[in-house]
Parts: structure tokens; C-alpha cells; sequence
């Protein structure tokens, strides 16, 4: 059997090691139109921030390794042009010589990625404006940011720019995950930093209310922020650019990175005839099989279902698309192998931060126009209060109204962010209940966690609210009451709700008497755990009330 493999990174290089792992017979060819295959590219914005400090550390492994230790035929700078599914060939062309050969194949396996967005704006492609998607990328910021010109290398044909000066000011274009994580590479290299969104927040897959804290944190730490406000074009001006925004602003800068985002790299496939799904993705099963059943797509170009709503979906992560390569591999092999579709779990670090999420977030259920969920948020410690060094998290979790089923969960904070959400993902995955987070067995030492684990917690409180115990309402719910504020009164120096009625939570059983019984009271307090005591007071003394989910906390990003 002969397997070509399009693509070397992540899907097509876990692909082709685990073919041959399963086949040691297999005649397999993996071609890479980069001069690398397997390579790091989530450490690419570290290696220009210097965090990872020689470019060979994102090489995993080389052309070498794979014939040597693999003995697969590993061709670098080798592009896949054209495929006929009839003939069963692929025309290869040699990117340095301009060669074409043509190879046969028995099954082919696409792993082409996705290519960053750099839409057609007026000055997008002068000097200074970098995309970050492979090794040379980078090593060209690299260049630029020290003072060299990499165009003069032989990369680009520009020759306009006779010196280049080390930059001081840096725009960041884009607020996915490679412009938040360029931002914070460029400071920590003492650039004065600009990140420019044009929507209303930064890392789409977080629900707007828990982006504010990943906000919040980057601006706290230098970076200057604009949203609602996109790039239109770049000029240059006095030796360096500006970029220019929709609402008619300029930004001057030393150096532009672009963070659009990507788009699957599907022009083989369409050209193959292959299907092409709504997103723009390849269209696959769920053995990673494209509508030409000898042919398989695997990684950042294809279209697969999502595990909570089922619902095509295009996630572009590293983690999916190594278990494709590897299922891919499986099928080929005669191994009945299946993707369970994905959930997103991803995670972005930044300034000794971290935000992540697994599931599906409210913004997608309200899209879907789905109404059968319930969300709570939590402010839990990273681990025991009384051990030094704890850190709050910001949890919101997201739960089926009717059943306690998982769905969803995102969380903030500066330490514990990864194993919480690793811990919900693994629950969503097995079809887990707010129920089962309740009873679910984690270790415990004070140093990494509490005798009751944020996890624990989350289901604790979300099957109070589920069983009536914790009567819940939301700041955007519309709805209005008698609003209760069981903070101390030195709190209510910091922030107020407005229209408030503070009634500390250790004075409530003997003012009740000051409560109306004739309105719903609404039960508010710093995070949510003393407006819950109080609103358990109330309801037990034959008052109708419940708790302001999240407290002041959730009502500073909501608003």
C-alpha cells in the first residue's frame, strides 16, 4: 500500500509516525512545502519574545528522523499542485528547482493547515508588516525587531528600505490567540504595544462577560486596546508605518503584526472535487475520510461536527488535529477508528495569566437558539486560602436547564486555570452532570487545591440551583425586584449596586421585618456565596427570593 501525506505539521506528521507504527510495509510519502516539517508553530510568538531562545527548540523533528527512524520519504520544499482522484496521482512540484512529478497513491491523506487572513487593504504588503505562521515567519520579525532587514536576505524581492532601526512600537492586528500572545512578546521585549480588534472583544470563543478579565489583565500590564475599531490599510510615513483604522484613526508603528486570524487552506481539495462544507472547511466523516472515500483530511482545513451541539465546526488546534492524524492513520491501516468531534478546549497564556474554555459558550446556545441551559458563575481559590500564594479563579459554567448535563466552562485567573478546565472537558467528553462534578474525586493537598475543589464547587452550586435550594437571577435578565445587598457597608465604599438596599448578611435574621414580602428580593453580595446564605434565610422565613448570580463580581463585566 502507498499513503501520500500533504502536509508535515501536526495532523500529517501524526499521521504518517503512526502509520507506520501500525504498517511497516506501507510505502509512505509525506511532502511539506515549508523547509520544516513537525515543527512548533503554537511556540512561534515565544521564540520572537525570547521565551524560547533558539529557533531549533520548535523543530520537533526533521526530515532525518522520519526516514531514519521511520523510514518514510520526508521531502521538504515539496508542494502538492494538483490531484486527480480518477488517476489516483498527485503532481508534486519542487519549490526550489520548479520540478513536477507525479506520484501515484494507493489511499492520500491532506494535512495543508490554514494560512493566515490578510485581506486585500491598501499597503498590506510593505515592509514591516509580518503574518505568523511558520519558522521563517518569525525569524523575519526577529530580523526586523533587531535592526536587520530581512528582505534584503533573499525571502522577498522588496528593496526599498535601505536601513531598518530597531523597533519601539509595535501593532498587533487581531485579539485571537497569536496577536494576544505577540502583544505580550512585544512588551516583555519593551515595545509600546497596540492591539487593535474591530469587534466588541478579544479571544471570540470566550463569552464577552469573561473576555472583560483577559481585557482588563493585558491593559493592566501595558497594552494599549482598541475595539470596535478594525484596520483599513497601512502607509508609510517619516521611515515607518501607520496603520490606518475604519473609524478613521492612525497608529503609528515600527513594526505591524497581523492576527486576523486563518482560513483552511482548501484549494487542492476544491480543485479535486472534493466537497467543501459551508464554513469553508473540507468536508469529513467521522474516520476523517473526505467525500472521495480514498482520500482523508485531517488538522486546521477540515470541517468536522461539534461535540455539543452538532454542528459543523472549524477549530483550529493542535490537539485535534494530531488525534486526526492518528485516526486517519488507524482507518488506513484497517482499524475501525472514530472522531468524537470536537469541544475547543484551548487555552491562552498571558502575563502570568491564563483564559481557557471547553464546550459550548451562551453566545453559541443563543445563536443556535437553544433556551435549555443555566449558567452560574464562581470565584473560587487556586488552592487553600490559608496556604500562601492563592489566587482567585473566575469560573463561569454552563449546564443543561432539564438535566444537569454539562455543556460548557471558561475560567480566569492567574494559577489552576489549565487542571479546572481539563477537569470539565474530561467531564463533557464522558457526558458528565453538574451532578457528577459534585461527587467527582480529585487530589487534594493545600498547596494545589481545597478539600472542596473549584470543580467540586461548581457542582455543588449548579445542582443548588437545579434543585431550587439557590433560586437564581441574572443582572441581564430584565426582570426586576426588591435588590438586597448583604455586603458589609465599609464594601459598598468600593462599589454599589445602584437602588440597593444594604442589610449586612450577619444583621438579616433580626431586620427582616424590614423586607417587603409582597416583591421578589433580589440577593446580591461581592461573588455570590453570602447573597446565597442570605437568600437561604429568606426563603426558609416564607419570602420569595434569589440569588444575583455572581455578584458584583459578574456585574462589573456585564456591564
Amino acid at each position: 500500500m502507498k499513503v501520500i501525506i500533504v502536509g508535515g505539521v501536526a495532523g500529517g506528521a501524526s499521521c504518517a509516525a503512526r502509520l507506520r507504527r501500525l504498517d511497516e510495509n506501507a510505502e509512505i510519502i509525506m511532502v511539506e512545502r515549508g523547509p520544516y516539517v513537525s515543527y512548533a508553530n503554537c511556540g512561534l510568538p515565544y521564540y520572537v519574545g525570547g521565551v524560547i531562545p533558539r529557533e531549533s527548540s520548535l523543530l520537533v523533528a526533521d526530515e532525518r528522523v522520519f526516514r531514519e527512524l521511520f523510514a518514510i520519504d520526508a521531502r521538504t520544499r515539496c508542494e502538492a499542485i494538483s490531484i486527480s482522484p480518477e488517476n489516483k496521482t498527485v503532481e508534486l512540484r519542487h519549490v526550489v528547482t520548479g520540478e513536477v512529478t507525479t506520484e501515484s497513491y494507493d489511499k492520500l491523506v491532506l494535512s495543508p493547515g490554514a494560512k493566515p487572513i490578510r485581506p486585500p487593504m491598501p499597503g498590506i504588503d510593505l515592509p514591516g508588516v509580518f503574518k505568523v505562521r511558520t519558522v521563517p515567519d518569525v525569524r523575519e520579525i526577529r530580523q526586523w525587531l533587531e535592526g536587520q532587514d530581512p528582505y534584503s536576505t533573499g525571502m522577498d524581492t522588496y528593496t526599498g528600505y535601505q536601513t531598518v532601526v530597531p523597533a519601539k512600537r509595535a501593532v498587533v492586528v487581531g485579539g485571537g490567540f497569536i496577536g494576544l500572545e505577540m502583544a505580550e512578546n512585544l512588551v516583555h521585549l519593551g515595545l509600546q504595544v497596540t492591539l487593535i480588534q474591530r469587534g466588541n472583544q478579544v479571544m471570540g470563543p470566550l463569552d464577552q462577560e469573561m473576555a472583560r478579565y483577559v481585557e482588563r489583565h493585558i491593559v493592566n500590564n501595558g497594552v494599549h486596546l482598541v475595539l470596535n475599531d478594525g484596520a483599513a490599510g497601512f502607509e508609510q510615513a517619516d521611515g515607518s508605518l501607520q496603520v490606518l483604522t475604519e473609524s478613521g484613526k492612525v497608529y503609528p508603528a515600527d513594526i505591524v503584526v497581523l492576527g486576523i486570524g486563518v482560513r483552511p487552506e482548501t484549494w487542492l481539495a476544491k480543485d479535486a472535487g472534493l466537497e467543501i462544507g459551508e464554513l469553508g472547511g473540507i468536508r469529513v466523516d467521522d474516520q476523517m475520510r473526505t467525500s472521495d472515500p480514498d482520500i482523508f483530511a485531517v488538522g486546521d482545513a477540515v470541517e468536522v461536527k461539534d461535540f455539543g451541539t452538532g454542528q459543523w465546526s472549524l477549530v483550529a488546534l493542535a490537539g485535534p488535529a494530531n488525534r486526526q492524524g492518528r485516526i486517519a492513520a488507524d482507518v488506513i491501516a484497517g482499524r475501525d477508528s472514530r472522531f468524537r468531534g470536537t469541544q475547543g478546549t484551548a487555552i491562552v497564556g498571558l502575563f502570568g495569566g491564563a483564559a481557557a474554555w471547553t464546550g459550548v459558550s451562551e453566545k453559541t446556545l443563543v445563536r443556535l437558539g437553544q433556551t435549555d441551559y443555566e449558567k452560574i458563575y464562581l470565584y473560587p481559590n487556586s488552592h487553600a486560602g490559608y496556604y500562601p500564594g492563592a489566587q482567585y479563579l473566575a469560573m463561569k459554567i454552563i449546564f443543561r436547564e432539564s438535566d444537569g448535563r454539562l455543556l460548557g466552562a471558561q475560567a480566569v485567573g492567574r494559577d489552576g486555570v489549565d487542571k479546572r478546565i481539563d477537569a470539565f472537558a474530561t467531564a463533557i467528553q464522558l457526558g458528565g452532570t453538574v451532578y457528577d462534578l459534585e461527587e467527582i474525586e480529585l487530589c487534594y493537598a493545600p498547596q494545589f487545591g481545597s478539600a472542596k475543589s473549584p470543580v467540586n464547587f461548581a457542582g455543588m452550586v449548579a445542582a443548588d440551583v437545579l434543585c431550587g435550594d439557590m433560586p437564581l437571577i441574572h443582572w441581564n435578565s430584565g426582570e426586576t425586584g426588591f435588590l438586597l445587598d448583604v455586603r458589609h457597608p465599609e464594601e459598598l465604599a468600593v462599589e454599589q449596586a445602584p437602588g440597593a438596599v444594604n442589610i449586612p448578611l450577619d444583621q438579616l435574621r433580626v431586620r427582616l421585618g424590614e423586607l417587603p414580602r409582597d416583591r421578589e428580593i433580589h440577593v446580591i453580595c461581592r461573588s455570590g456565596q453570602r447573597a446565597y446564605y442570605a437568600t437561604r434565610i429568606l426563603v426558609q422565613n416564607g419570602f420569595k427570593a434569589s440569588t444575583v448570580a455572581g455578584g458584583m463580581l459578574s456585574h462589573a463585566m456585564l456591564r
